[in-house]
């Protein structure tokens, strides 16, 4: 488990997404379907995971999932992003079309209701919201 770190992290503000197409609200964050896995507490992958939505600050080094704070983390274990307040790591990425998200599966992956209607039509070949163009 990493450790938790103190205060607001750092990021770049007033920079608009490099992804945004057409005018950017620099204050906006974007806003992706992912699919998340709690790494912390839980032998070779598998610990519960979700598909939902995430918004993302615009350095794409932050997420908000489920009222957390979800700092990128840099190398090591097996995830890729961290809980700045409890320490907790997590593996978060795009959703795959053919289901394959946990590397040591079978495992159930909740899918939030509100993500429900777009991770179908991306299941049956529309591509992810936010995506659209690559």
């Amino acid at each position: 488990m990493r450790e938790a770190r103190e205060g607001p992290a750092r990021e770049s503000r007033g920079y608009p997404d490099a992804r945004c197409r057409g005018p950017c609200d620099p204050g906006r964050m974007p806003r992706r379907i992912v699919f998340v896995q709690l790494k912390t507490g839980h032998d070779t992958d598998r610990g519960p995971s979700w598909i939902g939505w995430a918004d993302f600050s615009t350095t794409w080094r932050t997420a908000s999932f489920h009222g957390r704070t979800l700092r990128r983390a840099a190398g090591g274990s097996g995830a890729n992003f961290y809980d700045t307040v409890s320490g907790e790591e997590f593996w978060v990425s795009g959703p795959k079309r053919d289901r394959t998200d946990t590397r040591y599966g079978p495992r159930t992956t909740r899918i939030e209701p509100d993500a429900a209607d777009a991770y179908r039509a991306f299941l049956d070949g529309a591509p992810l919201p936010g995506r659209e163009n690559g």
